[in-house]
This record gives C-alpha cells, sequence and structure tokens, in this order.
C-alpha cells in the first residue's frame, strides 16, 4: 500500500508525513509514485489484447512530475487547453499520444494541435470541424480530428460530472453526427481519424459503458457502409475509485466491455482515465489549527482550506481523513472545517473521527485528482506544495507560492 501507518504513523511508501511535514509546512499535497504507476499499469494490463493509446486526462493532476512519471511509462495525454498540452509535451509525453478534447477550444488552441500533429482533436460542433477545416488550410496541413458524440446515456453519477446526456453541452447531437461525419469527410483540411464519446466521470456502474459503446459500434459500422472508416475509437475516462464505500469496476471488468462492445471492429482504442490513475495516489496533509465545542457541536479546524481542495464544497464530496498519528483514543463526533471566510468550508459534517490536538495532523485521503488542479488563491491564500515520493526519496515538484509571486502579475494605475 502507499498510505500505511507504521508504528502508529502514516507514512507514503517510504517516507514520514511528519518528516514532510516538517520540510515543507503544511497544507500539502503528497503523491505516490508507485502508486501512480500502479494505477496506470492495471489499464495497460487489462487492454492488452487491444491496440490501445491511454491518454491519461491531465486536468486531474497536470503537476509536472506526475505527467513525467507517466511519460516514462508510455502513457499518452488528453487535454482539455493549449497550457495542458504544453506540459504534456514539457513532460515527454509524445504529440503523436495526445488526444485534444474540449466543447471550446480558441483558434489559437486548435492552431497549436494541427501545428504540432496530435493524435486526435475531438471536435464539438459543426462550427468547430469547419473551423479547423479553415486554420489546416492556411496552415497547408490537414488536421487529425474525431467529432466527439453524445449518445444520450445516463452515467448514473453526479449531475455536474455527467456529460454523456443530451443536456449536456458536451458533443454532437446523435442525429446529427452521420451529416457531420459526412460533410467533413470532404473538407480538404480534415482527415476523419476517429470517433470519440465520454459520458462522465466517478461511474460505478459499467452498464452505461455497455449502452454507449454498443451505440459507438453501431455507429462506426454504418459511417463505412458509406466509405468513411475510421481508426481509432475514443471511449473517454470515467470509471470510479473509492472514496468511502463506493465497489467501482475493475479495469479487467471494462475492458470486458470494450471487448463484448467493440471487439470485433478491429480499432486502435484510445482510452481516457484521469480519477482513477490519479485520485487515490495523492493525499493532503493538513495541521490542526484548533479544536473547538459549541453545545453539543466538536469541531476541527485544519489549515487547510477550501481553496486547497474545493470537492467537499463544490460536490459533497467524501474523503476519508485519517489521523498521521494515530492513537487509538475512543472516535467523537466533529465537523472538520477549514479557515476559508465560507460556511461552505467544510471537509467533513459530523464525522465519527479520532480526536485530535492542536498542532497535530489530519491526511485527507484520495486528494490525487482535481484536488490541487482545482486549487486557487482565495483568500489571498498561497498555492500549497506538492511533493512526489519514490520509495524514500521524495522531491517538492511544486514549490508554495509566495505573497510576491502572487502580485507579480497585478500593478498599481498611474493616477494611483
Amino acid at each position: 500500500m502507499c498510505f500505511t501507518y507504521h508504528n502508529e504513523e502514516l507514512f507514503a511508501e517510504g517516507v514520514s508525513l511528519h518528516k514532510l511535514a516538517q520540510e515543507v509546512g503544511t497544507p500539502f499535497y503528497c503523491y505516490s509514485s508507485d502508486k501512480l504507476a500502479r494505477n496506470f499499469q492495471a489499464y495497460q494490463n487489462a487492454l492488452k489484447e487491444f491496440n490501445n493509446t491511454i491518454c491519461y486526462s491531465v486536468k486531474a493532476n497536470p503537476n509536472l512530475g506526475v505527467l513525467r512519471t507517466l511519460a516514462r511509462l508510455g502513457c499518452g495525454a488528453d487535454v482539455v487547453s493549449a497550457g495542458e498540452m504544453y506540459v504534456a509535451l514539457k513532460a515527454g509525453i509524445p504529440a503523436d499520444k495526445i488526444v485534444f478534447s474540449g466543447v471550446g477550444k480558441t483558434r489559437e488552441e486548435l492552431t497549436q494541435a494541427i501545428k504540432n500533429q496530435i493524435l486526435q482533436i475531438n471536435a464539438e460542433s459543426v462550427a468547430e470541424v469547419e473551423t479547423i477545416n479553415r486554420i489546416a488550410i492556411d496552415l497547408g496541413l490537414k488536421a487529425n480530428v474525431a467529432i466527439r458524440v453524445n449518445p444520450d446515456v445516463d452515467a448514473l453519477t453526479h449531475v455536474k460530472i455527467t456529460t454523456g446526456k443530451k443536456e449536456n453541452k458536451f458533443g454532437v447531437d446523435w442525429d446529427d453526427a452521420y451529416h457531420l461525419y459526412r460533410a467533413a469527410s470532404r473538407m480538404p483540411g480534415i482527415r476523419l481519424a476517429g470517433i470519440a464519446v465520454h459520458i462522465g466521470s466517478q461511474l460505478l456502474d459499467l452498464q452505461p459503458f455497455r449502452f454507449a459503446f454498443t451505440k459507438i459500434a453501431q455507429m462506426v459500422r454504418d459511417l463505412e457502409k458509406e466509405g468513411i472508416v475510421l481508426e481509432n475509437i475514443d471511449l473517454g475516462g470515467g470509471l470510479g475509485i473509492n472514496y468511502n464505500v463506493e465497489l467501482p469496476p475493475t479495469c479487467e471488468a471494462y475492458a470486458d466491455v470494450v471487448r463484448e462492445t467493440l471487439g470485433d471492429l478491429h480499432k486502435h482504442i484510445i482510452v481516457e482515465p484521469g480519477r482513477s490513475i490519479a485520485g487515490n495516489m495523492g493525499i493532503l496533509v493538513a495541521e490542526v489549527l484548533y479544536t473547538k465545542q459549541m453545545g453539543e457541536k466538536n469541531f476541527i479546524i485544519i489549515d487547510a482550506g477550501m481553496n486547497d481542495l474545493v470537492r467537499p464544497a463544490m460536490y459533497d464530496a467524501w474523503h476519508t481523513i485519517l489521523p498521521v498519528a494515530r492513537r487509538g483514543t475512543a472516535p467523537i463526533i466533529a465537523d472538520v472545517v477549514g479557515p476559508i471566510c465560507e460556511s461552505g468550508d467544510i471537509f467533513a459534517k459530523d464525522r465519527i473521527i479520532e480526536p485530535v490536538q492542536q498542532g497535530e495532523l489530519l491526511a485527507i485521503m484520495c486528494a490525487g485528482a482535481y484536488g490541487a488542479a482545482m486549487s486557487s488563491i482565495y483568500n489571498f491564500r498561497p498555492l500549497v506544495p506538492e511533493v512526489l515520493v519514490n520509495g524514500e526519496e521524495f522531491c517538492v515538484v511544486r514549490r508554495r507560492t509566495s505573497y510576491e509571486e502572487m502580485l507579480s502579475g497585478q500593478s498599481v494605475p498611474q493616477w494611483l
């Protein structure tokens, strides 16, 4: 295990979290290289019978150290901005393993993608396909394009992270996709490379995947009857992880669904896992600032806030919270809260937890995905360090920002 107790003290691989706290201060993110690699390899092993590219979803955690670790393992990247494409390339991920997704790509972003000749651009509207075509012609190139179709499948997940229903902003309407493929096949700047689908995040049931992939298989067959032959089928990401008591599907079970629905097409399969690669490889470590009791209510106030980890405030998300030093005392019921001037700055409400004292450390688990990536400087709080552990070694892969750095992009008007 990557985060385990040794003599009642929580370690990240072979590194003491107390030692890290003394070195870098709190709060800080801590990532396990071993868990990151094993999560990637689980996909690699499960899908080895297919011609496949695993394109890690950079939005889950874009840290350069995380991406370099994955690049060395042969991983590709799914990006949703030119910035993510830039950091993926800087990390050593080849352009021909990069997929560019997202509903609102700018002309500048599309230009960079076409110039880099990435694996494919997942286009999400008629207007985007037409824009890609014009840019590619101007550059004297052909753009590798897949059309992201919206299969109108309910992913059975949180409403804010479902992406494959008609009312969602993503993809091209199913009934319009055939016409767009026909039109795109005649555009001189477009090379139709594939088809893409992504129905949501944190899926715990394989049935929505089965529905979506079955529809995709039929569309591929219908397009081939019209002479439109595609190389790639991009299945998106979405496999859930265990935050509390969830039982997410295994990569092997997911691969079985791919085999059942798409195996006979013999296409290049692209998958875009993010949370299921990065989620449980990371934790957020915070110091207890104060404890207090108001009536029958107990509060544990820590130095991490919703600006550091926004998921509980945004999604009412559950994160297991563990004491870094385990004492075995009888648990209490308490709210674990941060210092932000917002009532929503709560990490856990009415949580059964071992009591802790001022100055002790807590670890917020499964924070490797959408933790640091979604952090902000709200309340003018610095972005916290990120530490990557490898066995008994560790490296600060993003240092804490200073107030001077936070102000460096600002200026005072001349009239002041």
